[in-house]
This record gives C-alpha cells, sequence and structure tokens, in this order.
C-alpha cells in the first residue's frame, strides 16, 4: 500500500472494520502473520480470490492447503494472463487458468464458482 500502482481500487476500498494483511510474495502465507491471525480466531476455511491464478492464487492456495485449513478457490474471481511455457509455445489466459485450478483441484483446494459460494453461505454451510 502507499506504492503506486499498488492502492486500492476505489471500488475496492476496505471497510474501516476490515484488516489488511500485507504481502510481499506471492503466496500470502509468507512473511505475513495470516496463519497466526486465522488460528487466533479459530478460522479453518480459507476463501480465496485474486490475480495472478499461476502465482499468487495457487501458491496461496497450496500453502493453505499444506497448513490444513479447508481452502476454496473461487474459480471465477480469479483470472490470470496468457503464458508462454518452457518451449516457448503460447497458451491463452483461459487455458493457464483453467490448469492452475486442475493443479489445485482436491489436493490442495475445492474449487468452487462465485454463485456456488453464495449458495453455501445462504444455506448457512459457512
Amino acid at each position: 500500500m502507499g506504492t503506486a500502482g499498488n492502492d486500492f481500487k476505489q471500488f475496492a476500498m476496505p471497510l474501516d472494520s476490515e484488516d489488511i494483511i500485507e504481502k510481499d510474495t506471492n503466496s500470502a502465507f509468507i512473511r505475513t502473520n495470516l496463519d497466526g491471525y486465522l488460528q487466533e480466531r479459530s478460522i479453518s476455511e480459507v476463501v480465496i480470490v485474486g490475480v495472478i491464478t499461476n502465482n499468487s492464487v495457487e501458491a496461496t492456495a497450496r500453502m493453505s492447503g499444506n497448513l490444513g485449513y479447508k481452502t476454496f478457490v473461487v474459480s471465477d474471481a480469479t483470472y490470470t494472463f496468457d503464458m508462454k511455457d518452457f518451449a516457448g509455445q503460447l497458451h491463452t489466459a483461459e487455458t493457464v487458468h483453467n490448469i492452475s485450478l486442475a493443479n489445485l483441484q482436491g489436493e490442495y483446494a475445492h474449487i468452487l464458482n462465485t454463485e456456488e459460494v453464495l449458495k453455501r453461505i445462504v444455506s448457512g454451510e459457512y
């Protein structure tokens, strides 16, 4: 925060009551107090949204799952960019996104879309 390009967009400004955890690496668990924050509040489930699916989202979800949290990644609230593979072949953002979600599904996280998450909240599953 406070660095050009890293400030909150007006539409996503946190409420005064919301805590902010700043990160400086791909995983929200590395060099932050996120794990302690969740443990202190007896939070056992993590819902992940954001960018870049094959980088920060995937790294955070893997750590979350490895730390024992029931982890959910919201497929339509995450995104990425076109990417060249090691052999130089260009893959669309959609392909990179879907492969990243496939990497996470089942082993590290449960992949849901926004509608599925909202249904769980309304039904009291969360």
